[in-house]
Protein backbone atom coordinates (compact mmCIF):
# COMPACT_ATOMS: atom_id res chain seq x y z
CA UNK A 1 0.00 0.00 0.00
CA UNK A 2 1.20 3.10 -1.33
CA UNK A 3 -0.32 6.65 0.37
CA UNK A 4 1.26 9.71 -0.70
CA UNK A 5 1.90 13.13 1.60
CA UNK A 6 -1.23 15.46 1.63
CA UNK A 7 -0.77 19.31 1.34
CA UNK A 8 -2.44 22.01 3.63
CA UNK A 9 -2.40 25.15 1.91
CA UNK A 10 -3.55 27.99 4.88
CA UNK A 11 -4.12 31.57 3.94
CA UNK A 12 -4.00 34.89 6.04
CA UNK A 13 -5.40 37.81 5.22
CA UNK A 14 -5.08 41.68 7.09
CA UNK A 15 -7.95 43.70 7.30
CA UNK A 16 -7.28 47.56 7.23
CA UNK A 17 -8.85 49.95 10.47
CA UNK A 18 -10.43 53.19 9.91
CA UNK A 19 -8.99 56.50 11.53
CA UNK A 20 -10.86 55.92 14.72
CA UNK A 21 -9.74 52.29 15.71
CA UNK A 22 -6.97 51.68 17.83
CA UNK A 23 -3.46 51.38 16.87
CA UNK A 24 -2.68 47.39 15.33
CA UNK A 25 -0.65 46.78 17.75
CA UNK A 26 -3.63 47.04 20.52
CA UNK A 27 -6.02 45.20 18.07
CA UNK A 28 -2.88 42.36 18.01
CA UNK A 29 -3.16 41.84 21.49
CA UNK A 30 -7.05 41.75 21.93
CA UNK A 31 -6.92 39.48 19.57
CA UNK A 32 -4.61 37.48 20.78
CA UNK A 33 -6.79 37.45 24.15
CA UNK A 34 -10.00 36.39 22.23
CA UNK A 35 -7.80 33.16 20.39
CA UNK A 36 -6.57 32.45 23.51
CA UNK A 37 -9.63 32.24 25.53
CA UNK A 38 -11.47 30.27 22.40
CA UNK A 39 -8.71 28.18 22.80
CA UNK A 40 -8.82 27.00 26.44
CA UNK A 41 -12.71 26.81 26.37
CA UNK A 42 -12.59 24.56 23.23
CA UNK A 43 -10.01 22.11 24.72
CA UNK A 44 -11.43 22.32 28.74
CA UNK A 45 -15.35 21.21 26.79
CA UNK A 46 -14.08 18.44 24.40
CA UNK A 47 -11.21 17.21 27.05
CA UNK A 48 -14.50 16.95 29.35
CA UNK A 49 -16.13 15.11 26.89
CA UNK A 50 -13.93 11.56 27.84
CA UNK A 51 -14.70 9.78 31.23
CA UNK A 52 -11.69 7.94 32.12
CA UNK A 53 -11.45 4.55 34.11
CA UNK A 54 -7.87 3.90 35.95
CA UNK A 55 -6.54 0.69 35.56
CA UNK A 56 -3.63 1.41 37.23
CA UNK A 57 -1.22 4.15 38.23
CA UNK A 58 -0.48 6.09 34.96
CA UNK A 59 -2.73 3.82 32.84
CA UNK A 60 -6.54 5.07 32.27
CA UNK A 61 -8.76 3.85 29.61
CA UNK A 62 -11.74 5.47 27.84
CA UNK A 63 -14.26 5.22 24.70
CA UNK A 64 -14.17 8.71 22.83
CA UNK A 65 -17.13 9.15 20.61
CA UNK A 66 -16.62 12.58 18.95
CA UNK A 67 -20.21 12.39 16.41
CA UNK A 68 -21.01 15.97 17.19
CA UNK A 69 -18.03 17.52 15.73
CA UNK A 70 -17.30 14.17 13.52
CA UNK A 71 -20.20 13.02 11.94
CA UNK A 72 -18.34 10.02 9.96
CA UNK A 73 -16.58 9.01 13.22
CA UNK A 74 -18.15 6.00 15.21
CA UNK A 75 -16.78 5.67 18.45
CA UNK A 76 -12.77 5.24 19.31
CA UNK A 77 -11.43 2.79 22.18
CA UNK A 78 -8.53 4.72 23.85
CA UNK A 79 -5.66 4.09 26.25
CA UNK A 80 -3.82 6.59 28.30
CA UNK A 81 -0.57 5.44 29.28
CA UNK A 82 2.58 7.94 30.74
CA UNK A 83 5.85 6.72 29.64
CA UNK A 84 7.11 7.37 33.06
CA UNK A 85 5.38 4.79 34.38
CA UNK A 86 4.48 2.49 31.74
CA UNK A 87 7.23 0.49 29.69
CA UNK A 88 6.69 0.08 25.71
CA UNK A 89 8.06 -3.00 24.35
CA UNK A 90 8.20 -4.49 20.71
CA UNK A 91 7.57 -7.93 19.65
CA UNK A 92 8.59 -9.87 16.54
CA UNK A 93 7.67 -13.78 16.26
CA UNK A 94 10.29 -14.90 14.91
CA UNK A 95 12.52 -13.30 17.39
CA UNK A 96 10.69 -14.70 19.97
CA UNK A 97 10.95 -18.17 18.92
CA UNK A 98 7.43 -18.62 17.60
CA UNK A 99 6.69 -21.06 14.34
CA UNK A 100 3.74 -18.84 13.47
CA UNK A 101 2.47 -15.66 14.27
CA UNK A 102 0.17 -15.30 17.11
CA UNK A 103 -3.28 -13.61 17.67
CA UNK A 104 -3.38 -10.74 20.42
CA UNK A 105 -4.91 -12.70 22.87
CA UNK A 106 -2.22 -15.37 22.33
CA UNK A 107 0.32 -12.59 22.14
CA UNK A 108 -0.92 -10.93 25.85
CA UNK A 109 -0.92 -14.45 27.54
CA UNK A 110 2.92 -14.81 26.44
CA UNK A 111 4.22 -11.75 27.06
CA UNK A 112 1.89 -10.43 30.18
CA UNK A 113 2.04 -7.09 28.90
CA UNK A 114 -1.08 -5.30 30.52
CA UNK A 115 -2.09 -3.69 27.13
CA UNK A 116 -1.08 -5.11 23.77
CA UNK A 117 -1.63 -3.65 19.87
CA UNK A 118 -0.44 -4.18 16.71
CA UNK A 119 2.90 -2.89 15.50
CA UNK A 120 2.29 -1.68 12.06
CA UNK A 121 1.48 -3.20 8.76
CA UNK A 122 3.15 -5.81 7.08
CA UNK A 123 2.57 -8.60 4.01
CA UNK A 124 0.67 -12.12 3.50
CA UNK A 125 3.40 -13.74 3.87
CA UNK A 126 3.77 -11.95 7.51
CA UNK A 127 6.74 -10.02 6.65
CA UNK A 128 6.89 -6.88 8.31
CA UNK A 129 7.27 -3.79 6.23
CA UNK A 130 9.26 -1.02 7.57
CA UNK A 131 12.12 -0.37 10.37
CA UNK A 132 11.21 -2.44 13.58
CA UNK A 133 14.00 -2.52 16.41
CA UNK A 134 13.80 -4.26 20.09
CA UNK A 135 16.24 -3.79 22.32
CA UNK A 136 18.15 -1.58 19.95
CA UNK A 137 18.65 -4.60 17.44
CA UNK A 138 16.71 -4.13 13.93
CA UNK A 139 14.03 -6.88 13.40
CA UNK A 140 15.11 -7.75 9.72
CA UNK A 141 13.12 -5.28 8.02
CA UNK A 142 14.35 -2.34 6.34
CA UNK A 143 12.83 1.34 6.56
CA UNK A 144 10.20 1.99 4.10
CA UNK A 145 10.94 5.39 2.11
CA UNK A 146 7.59 6.47 2.05
CA UNK A 147 6.55 6.30 5.93
CA UNK A 148 7.60 8.93 7.95
CA UNK A 149 6.25 7.96 11.32
CA UNK A 150 8.62 6.01 14.02
CA UNK A 151 7.32 5.07 17.11
CA UNK A 152 9.95 4.94 19.46
CA UNK A 153 10.71 4.05 23.16
CA UNK A 154 13.65 3.38 25.71
CA UNK A 155 15.84 5.99 25.08
CA UNK A 156 19.10 5.15 25.32
CA UNK A 157 20.24 8.44 27.36
CA UNK A 158 16.98 8.93 29.58
CA UNK A 159 18.53 11.78 30.96
CA UNK A 160 17.63 14.19 27.88
CA UNK A 161 15.49 12.02 26.20
CA UNK A 162 11.30 11.46 26.96
CA UNK A 163 10.60 7.81 27.57
CA UNK A 164 8.39 7.67 24.91
CA UNK A 165 7.73 9.86 21.34
CA UNK A 166 6.61 10.22 17.83
CA UNK A 167 9.40 11.08 14.98
CA UNK A 168 8.80 12.47 11.60
CA UNK A 169 11.03 11.15 9.69
CA UNK A 170 10.81 14.07 7.36
CA UNK A 171 12.05 16.29 9.75
CA UNK A 172 13.84 14.30 13.16
CA UNK A 173 17.02 12.31 12.16
CA UNK A 174 17.36 8.53 13.37
CA UNK A 175 19.76 6.62 12.81
CA UNK A 176 19.55 2.19 12.50
CA UNK A 177 23.28 2.18 12.99
CA UNK A 178 23.32 3.61 16.39
CA UNK A 179 19.88 4.26 17.33
CA UNK A 180 18.09 6.52 20.22
CA UNK A 181 16.09 5.13 21.24
CA UNK A 182 16.12 1.10 21.48
CA UNK A 183 12.69 0.22 20.97
CA UNK A 184 11.46 1.38 17.49
CA UNK A 185 8.35 0.75 14.79
CA UNK A 186 7.62 2.38 11.42
CA UNK A 187 4.12 3.11 9.85
CA UNK A 188 1.95 5.70 8.51
CA UNK A 189 2.40 9.65 9.68
CA UNK A 190 -1.24 10.54 10.15
CA UNK A 191 -1.03 13.96 11.27
CA UNK A 192 1.98 16.39 12.05
CA UNK A 193 3.06 19.18 14.27
CA UNK A 194 1.65 21.70 12.27
CA UNK A 195 -1.57 20.17 12.01
CA UNK A 196 -1.30 18.71 8.51
CA UNK A 197 -2.76 15.68 7.46
CA UNK A 198 -0.16 13.43 6.34
CA UNK A 199 -2.29 10.81 4.12
CA UNK A 200 -4.85 11.32 0.95
CA UNK A 201 -8.98 11.71 1.49
CA UNK A 202 -9.43 8.01 -0.82
CA UNK A 203 -12.71 7.43 0.50
CA UNK A 204 -11.73 3.80 2.00
CA UNK A 205 -12.88 2.49 4.83
CA UNK A 206 -11.45 0.26 7.25
CA UNK A 207 -10.54 -0.19 11.03
CA UNK A 208 -7.50 1.62 12.56
CA UNK A 209 -5.51 1.83 15.17
CA UNK A 210 -3.44 4.94 15.96
CA UNK A 211 -1.16 5.90 18.09
CA UNK A 212 -0.64 9.90 19.40
CA UNK A 213 1.83 11.42 21.41
CA UNK A 214 0.00 14.07 23.83
CA UNK A 215 0.85 17.23 24.83
CA UNK A 216 1.76 16.49 28.75
CA UNK A 217 4.55 13.36 27.00
CA UNK A 218 1.72 10.58 27.70
CA UNK A 219 1.33 7.79 24.89
CA UNK A 220 -2.51 7.76 23.41
CA UNK A 221 -3.51 4.74 21.42
CA UNK A 222 -6.69 4.64 19.32
CA UNK A 223 -8.97 1.71 17.88
CA UNK A 224 -11.79 2.34 16.20
CA UNK A 225 -14.79 0.57 16.93
CA UNK A 226 -16.22 1.16 12.92
CA UNK A 227 -15.03 1.54 9.72
CA UNK A 228 -13.48 4.70 9.24
CA UNK A 229 -11.59 6.62 6.56
CA UNK A 230 -7.71 7.64 7.39
CA UNK A 231 -7.98 10.76 6.49
CA UNK A 232 -11.17 11.27 7.99
CA UNK A 233 -9.38 10.48 11.57
CA UNK A 234 -6.96 12.14 10.85
CA UNK A 235 -8.97 15.33 10.48
CA UNK A 236 -11.20 14.44 14.10
CA UNK A 237 -7.95 14.17 15.56
CA UNK A 238 -6.98 17.42 14.88
CA UNK A 239 -9.94 19.21 15.39
CA UNK A 240 -11.65 17.54 18.06
CA UNK A 241 -8.99 16.06 20.53
CA UNK A 242 -6.67 19.47 21.05
CA UNK A 243 -4.17 17.47 23.35
CA UNK A 244 -2.78 15.40 20.90
CA UNK A 245 0.61 17.28 19.65
CA UNK A 246 1.36 14.91 16.60
CA UNK A 247 -0.10 10.72 15.42
CA UNK A 248 0.74 7.99 13.44
CA UNK A 249 -1.42 5.40 11.89
CA UNK A 250 -0.10 2.08 13.15
CA UNK A 251 -2.73 -0.59 11.02
CA UNK A 252 -5.93 -1.03 9.24
CA UNK A 253 -7.91 -3.63 8.39
CA UNK A 254 -8.84 -6.70 9.99
CA UNK A 255 -5.89 -6.76 11.65
CA UNK A 256 -6.36 -3.65 13.77
CA UNK A 257 -6.09 -4.84 16.91
CA UNK A 258 -6.09 -3.17 20.88
CA UNK A 259 -6.21 -5.34 23.64
CA UNK A 260 -6.64 -4.57 27.54
CA UNK A 261 -5.71 -7.64 30.09
CA UNK A 262 -8.94 -8.80 31.54
CA UNK A 263 -7.01 -9.09 35.02
CA UNK A 264 -6.58 -5.32 35.24
CA UNK A 265 -10.76 -4.80 35.54
CA UNK A 266 -10.75 -7.03 38.36
CA UNK A 267 -12.56 -5.18 41.02
CA UNK A 268 -15.17 -6.15 43.52
CA UNK A 269 -18.02 -3.41 43.18
CA UNK A 270 -17.14 -2.55 38.95
CA UNK A 271 -18.70 0.59 38.02
CA UNK A 272 -21.46 0.52 35.14
CA UNK A 273 -19.00 2.08 32.76
CA UNK A 274 -16.07 -0.67 33.56
CA UNK A 275 -18.64 -3.79 33.05
CA UNK A 276 -20.15 -2.04 29.62
CA UNK A 277 -16.23 -1.14 28.25
CA UNK A 278 -14.42 -4.82 29.20
CA UNK A 279 -15.64 -6.17 26.73
CA UNK A 280 -14.62 -3.63 23.66
CA UNK A 281 -11.20 -3.60 25.30
CA UNK A 282 -11.30 -7.61 25.28
CA UNK A 283 -11.63 -7.66 21.92
CA UNK A 284 -14.39 -10.06 22.27
CA UNK A 285 -16.73 -8.21 19.67
CA UNK A 286 -14.47 -9.63 17.06
CA UNK A 287 -12.51 -12.19 15.33
CA UNK A 288 -8.55 -11.85 15.72
CA UNK A 289 -5.99 -12.79 13.00
CA UNK A 290 -2.36 -13.79 13.39
CA UNK A 291 -0.07 -10.44 14.27
CA UNK A 292 3.61 -10.83 13.44
CA UNK A 293 4.43 -7.62 15.54
CA UNK A 294 3.15 -6.31 18.28
CA UNK A 295 3.76 -3.59 20.88
CA UNK A 296 3.27 -4.05 24.45
CA UNK A 297 2.90 -1.81 27.94
CA UNK A 298 3.93 -2.65 31.21
CA UNK A 299 4.22 -1.27 34.33
CA UNK A 300 8.07 0.02 35.56
CA UNK A 301 8.88 -0.66 39.08
CA UNK A 302 7.68 1.83 41.49
CA UNK A 303 6.79 2.35 44.78
CA UNK A 304 3.91 0.65 46.36
CA UNK A 305 1.88 3.54 47.50
CA UNK A 306 1.45 4.90 44.40
CA UNK A 307 -2.20 5.30 43.28
CA UNK A 308 -3.93 4.97 40.17
CA UNK A 309 -5.08 8.53 38.73
CA UNK A 310 -6.80 9.44 35.38
CA UNK A 311 -5.03 11.44 32.91
CA UNK A 312 -5.44 15.10 32.28
CA UNK A 313 -5.46 16.58 28.83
Amino acid sequence: MTLRLSNLSLTTGHAAGDRNSPPSSVLGTLMSIVLCMGSVTFTESHAQQLSWESLGDGLAVSVWQPRERCPDIDSLLVVDADPERYRFSVHHYAQEGFAYPPTIGEWQKRTNHEVVFNAGLFRENFAYLGLLLKDGRSLGSRRHPAWHGLFVAEPADRATRPNARIIDLTIDPFHEEAPSYREAAQSLMLLDRTGTIRVRQTGKLAYQTLVAESRNGHILVFKSVGLVSLHGIGQCLRDAFPSIRVAMAMDGGSSSDLLVSDALWAQETPSPQQTSWKDLFAGTSHPHIPLPAVIGLSPRERPASSSGQGPKH
